[in-house]
């Protein structure tokens, strides 16, 4: 007799909720959740649950726990959390549960780990190092140019298409399908403006995407990277680089220069100004002392004036 597909029923939302999820989410987070949730219906499969309205917290949280016990990382399992809360609130809308019971279970603490800005001056040699000028070589360098110039996400640099380069902009699409703009440098600019005048000889016809690879069409997140590592190593450049190390570093070399934490967080495409906060290696007594200084009802006193008494 032909084995029972794991947890059939539940599957088929699951398939449902993706392919919903696909029409905002990048294809990294896509294939991570479909892991995530996968994961999940093997659980609830090993136990005989064939239906959504059985998932409670108790459940959730052994079933947290186990992937714990397995060894999974605090960042995994924070991922599996939340694709499990997105799928939970999907299921109440479809009327399958009658609550997420996600928010009754303990978000796993996470350790910060932040990568490394490269240093300005070395990242300026980098970027200024001569390459072979192959139409290759000079994708590349457009491409590094492009992260570090407007400090863009590896799928934000990848989806882009050329109706979305502007003479001084590039208009992205971010996190949760939101859009935005941010601007291009004289230096960016230009290493574009050769890319493009070579982009024929590799592109496929019809083809929209601004970067492409050797067959013609759009080049993909783990294309991107590798061709990273490569030109770091290449260059005798002794760190690993990777897109989102280019981000931090762009971040971190703006705030220095401009200390505008506002500004960095709209380039960047922050939702919230904790995210940007943490991103660029910001601490509190660096806010504290912003606060102490611009707002009027906030400055500090070193002693009481003669004819008032402390507060």
């Amino acid at each position: 007799m032909a084995e029972r597909p794991p947890a059939a029923p539940l599957a088929r939302e699951v398939e449902a909720f993706l392919a919903g999820l696909a029409r905002t989410a990048s294809p990294a987070t896509l294939d991570a959740y479909r892991r995530d949730l996968a994961a999940l219906l093997a659980f609830l499969d090993e136990r005989g649950i064939e239906e959504w309205s059985r998932l409670d917290a108790a459940l959730l949280r052994r079933f947290l726990g186990d992937e714990r016990a397995r060894g999974l990382a605090p960042r995994s399992l924070a991922r599996r959390r939340s694709a499990i809360s997105r799928l939970a609130d999907h299921l109440v809308a479809a009327g399958r549960l009658a609550h997420n019971p996600v928010a009754l279970t303990r978000a796993p603490r996470q350790p910060r780990h932040l990568p490394r800005p490269v240093d300005v001056d070395r990242l300026k040699g980098f970027l200024e190092t001569p390459h072979d000028g192959s139409p290759l070589a000079v994708r590349d360098q457009a491409m590094l140019e492009l992260f570090y110039s407007s400090g863009l996400r590896l799928a934000e640099l990848a989806g882009l298409d050329l109706t979305d380069l502007q003479p001084e902009r590039v208009r992205v699409l971010g996190k949760g399908g939101k859009p935005r703009q941010v601007p291009v440098g004289r230096h960016a600019r230009r290493a574009l403006d050769t890319w493009l005048a070579l982009r024929e000889t590799l592109a496929a016809p019809g083809e929209t995407a601004l970067f492409v690879g050797q067959r013609g069409t759009r080049l993909g997140h783990r294309a991107i990277q590798q061709r990273l590592a490569l030109i770091a190593r290449r260059r005798g450049l002794d760190e690993h680089l990777h897109p989102h190390r280019l981000r931090h570093s762009f971040a971190s070399h703006l705030l220095e220069s401009s200390q505008d934490l506002r500004a960095v967080q709209e380039l960047l495409g922050h939702a919230n100004l904790a995210t940007t906060q943490v991103y660029t290696r910001l601490d509190w007594q660096h806010l504290a002392a912003s606060y102490d200084a611009a707002h009027p009802r906030a400055r500090r006193r070193t002693a009481a004036a003669p004819d008032e008494e402390p507060s």
